[in-house]
């Protein structure tokens, strides 16, 4: 069999650039060179995209990757028909690339930017299309579509950015007429809990705002929800499947981006400590929502299980979720009964259905 020529972009211009790395790292070690050439480029933080001439892949979450002998500067032609570019010298090397794997996570990666480039390219790539990456991406989008839905959700509230120079004391006001504390503030655009906060008070609110704030434009601010965190993984493109239901004990107020890759406070149940009537539900909602917005290839669609009566409330979706070693993903998958290489192969195979 032909092998395919894959390009799998990691890094990126964004808060989750270290995450994306991590991804990165697993996605490649686990793609088979037998079935796939692959075309490793990152993406700096200074927005620089490089081709990583080496195959050791461990040097990515250190950033050593950057400065590896023979890497070349790269980019991706937005014109048909070119594929990768690298540069060497005077002389332009072109690589035709058959799908690519964008390992990348939150601003300019997850939110339609980079499906725009790709699609304008003519290349096949993993995951959501342009209109349901951006979607998706913005959580109060979201929220419109899952209310149109009719699934459950918390209760919440968009603030903007202008609205905190000018008139900060009404806004607190107004949420703490909606809501009791504690509050949940969250950027709209990013993932991985980045710029998250859990607000017990007036002044702890003022402080989440502002500097959810300094990640985006848009704010969302949710009513606490009591309940145990579980996650379902999606795969699939007309007809996609959901996986069996995982549950994190963040082991900490709430699981932010440090429980997620940095401490080791969290623990995850596989499956999740839930009924099996209740894991139904959220596997049904999980393919509801995701076809709902559009989703293609994956996703991972985050709910809370409410300790008293077993609700099923959804939280968010992230249609490229983490795909480090202890990212829920590809362990629920793994847990399903489909392991890593296939779990890969099969994303692969989804971008090449989807472009034909």
């Amino acid at each position: 069999m032909k092998k395919r020529n894959i390009c799998v972009l990691f890094g990126g211009v964004s808060p989750e650039h270290e995450v994306s790395l991590r991804s990165a790292e697993f996605v490649l070690n686990n793609l088979n060179p037998e079935k796939y050439n692959i075309f490793p480029v990152g993406i700096t933080k200074d927005g620089d995209w490089v081709l990583f001439a080496g195959n050791d892949y461990s040097l990515l979450p250190s950033e050593e990757w950057e400065n590896y002998p023979n890497n070349r500067r790269a980019a991706i032609s937005p014109v048909r028909g070119q594929g990768l570019l690298s540069f060497e010298g005077d002389c332009v090397v072109r690589e035709q690339i058959d799908v690519v794997f964008p390992v990348l996570h939150g601003e300019n990666g997850e939110d339609g930017a980079m499906q725009g480039l790709l699609q304008l390219a003519g290349i096949p790539y993993v995951g959501a299309h342009v209109a349901a990456s951006a979607v998706a991406m913005d959580k109060t989008l979201t929220k419109l579509v899952v209310d149109d839905v009719g699934i459950t959700q918390a209760k919440w509230k968009l603030i903007r950015r202008r609205d905190l120079d000018s008139r900060m004391d009404h806004c607190l006001n107004e949420l703490e007429r909606i809501f009791d504390y504690p509050m949940f503030v969250k950027p709209s655009g990013t993932g991985s809990s980045v710029g998250v906060s859990k607000a017990a008070d007036r002044e702890a609110l003022r402080e989440a705002l502002l500097m959810a704030s300094t990640y985006d434009e848009k704010i969302l601010v949710e009513e606490f929800i009591d309940g145990r965190e579980v996650e379902v993984a999606v795969m699939g493109n007309d007809s996609p499947v959901a996986s069996i239901c995982g549950e994190i004990d963040s082991g900490v107020e709430f699981y932010d981006y440090d429980a997620k890759y940095i401490t080791d406070t969290s623990v995850a149940y596989v499956p999740a400590r839930i009924s099996d009537e209740t894991a139904e539900q959220v596997r049904d909602a999980a393919v509801r929502i995701y076809k709902a917005i559009g989703c293609q290839g994956l996703s991972r669609v985050d709910f809370f299980v409410t300790r008293d009566d077993e609700r099923v409330v959804f939280n968010e979706i992230n249609t490229l979720p983490g795909f480090t070693s202890i990212s829920m993903y590809p362990k629920l998958f793994a847990a399903s009964g489909i392991p890593n290489g296939e779990l890969i192969d099969s994303l692969v195979a989804l971008a090449l259905e989807a472009a034909e």
